[in-house]
């Protein structure tokens, strides 16, 4: 903003007035230091995975993110901290899944985000079951999503009972352990 003479001579304090040469070199100031990078190499615009959460920093949704989304790094930015508790560190949120749709703008909160499904409802699975050195597959269909971890029911195709089991890895179920 350029200062004309007239806005040099507005003193004035009146809602509404011509803003002063201070005011237009403050705003200048501010708008500079927002678009530069924060300290300690923190991103604030479309940060990275490994970008150092800075100090009174905290994680927003840069665009709406869907439910069930896995989150990436070009997802999230880092913003001055507000009121509330959103995330201060964007590696808390890269990789996860959104529970619910994440607005844009709004912060990141940790129950927003849970571990990303490795079976959707559905799918065909293995079944394992182990016991010492014995093993036995079978082929099942989950009757839930699950993340690495997480119980879940699936049908044995062969048999058509129905079991419970926990889920180690995408299309994996081990049962009876």
């Amino acid at each position: 903003m350029t200062a004309t003479p007239s806005s040099r001579s507005s003193r004035s304090s009146r809602p509404g007035a011509a803003p002063t040469l201070a005011a237009a070199v403050l705003t200048a100031i501010l708008a500079t230091l927002a678009a530069a990078p924060g300290p300690a190499g923190a991103q604030q615009e479309g940060a990275g995975a490994g970008a150092v959460p800075a100090a009174g920093m905290m994680v927003v949704a840069a665009r709406t993110i869907r439910s069930r989304s896995v989150i990436a790094p070009s997802d999230l930015r880092l913003v001055p901290a507000g009121p509330g508790a959103g995330l201060r560190d964007i590696d808390a949120a890269v990789g996860k899944e959104a529970r619910a749709a994440l607005q844009a703008g709004r912060p990141i909160r940790a129950a927003d985000l849970a571990p990303p499904a490795a079976i959707e409802r559905n799918d065909r699975v293995t079944l394992r079951y182990r016991r010492g050195a014995l093993t036995i597959l079978a082929e099942g269909r989950a009757l839930e999503r699950g993340a690495v971890g997480a119980s879940v029911r699936v049908m044995n195709l062969d048999s058509r009972v129905t079991v419970t089991g926990r889920v180690r890895g995408p299309a994996l179920v081990e049962v009876g352990s």
